[in-house]
Parts: C-alpha cells; structure tokens; sequence
C-alpha cells in the first residue's frame, strides 16, 4: 500500500524525467530543426504526418496546431498507410514520421514506400542511427535518456518531447510566415479565441432597442422607457439629439433614497453625465475590458458620436468572451 509521500514522490519523480528530457530536447536544437522549418515554409504543399501507437495520437495533436496556426497539415495513420491512404500524399507535400526508436517493423515497412513517392522525408526520432533516422531526408531528434515510468517502457517522456517538437515547430513556423492575430480568428471563427480578435460591438447592439429619453422627460417616462427595452439603463438626449448622459437602475436606486416624492423630477436631474461609451467598430473584447474596469454592465455604443444603440454584458456572456 503506497503512502500519500509515496504517490507525490513518484509523480514529482516522472514529472522531472519529462522535464530533462524537454531540456535536452531545448539543447538541441539547431541546424537540422531550421532546415526543417526552411524546407516547410517554402513548400506549396502540405504537411503529412504519420505514425503508429502513441506516436500516432502525437502526430493528430501536432497536425491540429499546424493547422490552427497557418501550416496546412494531413494526419496519415502508418499501419493504414500500407493499405490505401498513401494516396493522400500529393507531389509537393512533405512528410514527417514519428517513431520513437525509428525500428519499428511498421516504419521499416512504410518508410521504403514514403521514398518512392520522392517527397522530403523528415523523421521525428529519438534515436539518430535508426533505420527511419538513416533513411530520412532531415532528422527532428527528440533525445531521451527514459521514459518517467518505473519500467522506462510506458511512452511518457519521449511523447512529451514529441509533442513539445510539435509545438516548437509549429511556433516557429506561425513567425517565419508572419501569422498574425487576424489570421488566427480566421482559423477559430467560433471559438472565444477568434471571437476576441474578429467580433466587434456593431456585430450584437442591432439585437436590442435604442432606450431613450429627453432631458425633460419624467421619472414614470423614464421606468418605462428602461423597463420595455430591459437593458438596465436609458440614454438621455438633449434637444439636438445629443448625449447629455445616462439613467440607470443604480441611479433611480439612489434617487430613491434621497426623495420618498420623485413625480415632479426630470431626466436630467437624476442622470449621470460623462457615461461611459464606445464606438460601433471597436473590439467586442474592448467593450467586456472597459465594464470590468469601470464596474458597469452596459456601454452605450456611437458612429460618430451620435447615439445608435446599448450593448450589455450579457451579450458578451452569450458570445463566450467571459
């Protein structure tokens, strides 16, 4: 029966192994890790992934963040790749395998039909002088002394270094080719992500009403103006049409609290001025940013500085950017 110290003396312990081995994987890099990345972002083609057991699901991670960061990328299973799915691979794309030890008798099968085709093969190993090591065209090392578990068989550490090869890969890839911000949300349209650098306040204040009322206008006018339009607040109005400020629920509180008699106000005697606003074409994101600085849940939104609309923070809720 393992003690609690046991148990976080062995998980600390596989964590460290991973560790060293993202360390020599750090020290590593170098001339073959570029050529791979020069060779990859000048090509028309694409980027054929393969490999079998837990390399495999490596290879499907590592292809989603080619994919997602710019560098068109293909997923091909090796043991599948024998019996059909060699046809996904076109004249200009490369290829990278990964296998651990680069011997496996799937690899020694695969690697002789990968060469034939005559695309660039790149070999994701982590042992040089293996037959995918030696056949490759560029080697990606993935150097590991073990693996974190007791019997150094479980693939942990050299998954690891894989996927952190992947992903430095990928980043270095996403800067040589100038992948922006607005390249990204072009890939994530729905997630949050995307959402915070392409949704903008024009996209969601045409759902709601435009709640407002005059200067002259009386409190009874003003409950209902804010009750119809259930955005917590109402924009006051001048004679020109102008914004001279805003009535909110937390305004009529205070009002509440002053007078017990309110029928003879007006708008403009219990309004806020200066009320927080932003433009139509700014960031979703910027508006969310500005509430939470300045503790509100709704901006008032302007083309020009003239009044269109409200947008809540509930909106953005139901966007996902919260």
């Amino acid at each position: 029966m393992y003690s609690q110290n046991n148990i976080l003396k062995i998980a600390k312990a596989a964590i460290a192994t991973e560790i060293d081995a993202l360390k020599a994987l750090k020290a590593g890099l170098g001339i073959s890790f570029l050529e791979v990345v020069e060779r990859i972002a000048a090509s028309n083609g694409r980027v054929i992934i393969t490999g079998i057991g837990k390399s495999a699901i490596v290879a499907q991670k590592i292809v989603a963040t080619l994919n997602s960061t710019g560098t068109p990328a293909i997923f091909m299973h090796a043991a599948d790749a024998i019996h059909g799915d060699l046809g996904v691979i076109q004249i200009k794309d490369l290829v990278i395998c990964i296998s651990k030890s680069g011997d496996t008798p799937e690899i020694k099968v695969l690697v002789p039909l990968l060469k034939n085709f005559g695309n660039t093969l790149i070999g994701m190993t982590s042992v040089k002088n293996s037959y995918l090591g030696k056949q490759a065209d560029f080697i990606l090392h993935t150097p590991i002394e073990k693996e974190a578990d007791p019997n150094n068989l479980a693939p942990t550490a050299s998954t690891t270094a894989q996927m952190a090869m992947g992903d430095a890969l990928a980043i270095a890839l996403l800067a040589v080719k100038g992948f922006t911000p607005t390249d990204f949300a072009q890939f994530h349209p729905g997630g949050a992500l995307g959402k915070q650098l392409y949704l903008r306040v024009r996209d969601i204040y045409p759902l709601h009403g435009k709640p407002a009322v005059g200067m002259e206008d009386g409190v009874q006018k003003v409950i209902l103006e804010m009750t119809s339009q259930r955005l917590g607040a109402a924009v006051v109005l001048d004679g020109n049409g102008g914004i001279a400020g805003i009535i909110t629920d937390g305004d009529l509180r205070r009002m509440l609290s002053k007078t017990g008699d309110f029928s003879g106000l007006k708008a403009m005697e219990i309004m806020s001025v200066n009320p927080k606003k932003i433009d139509k074409d700014a960031l979703a994101v910027e508006a969310l940013q500005l509430m939470r600085g300045k503790s509100i849940t709704q901006l008032i939104v302007t083309d020009g500085g003239r009044y269109v609309g409200m947008v809540h923070l509930h909106d953005l809720i139901k966007e996902g950017l919260v």
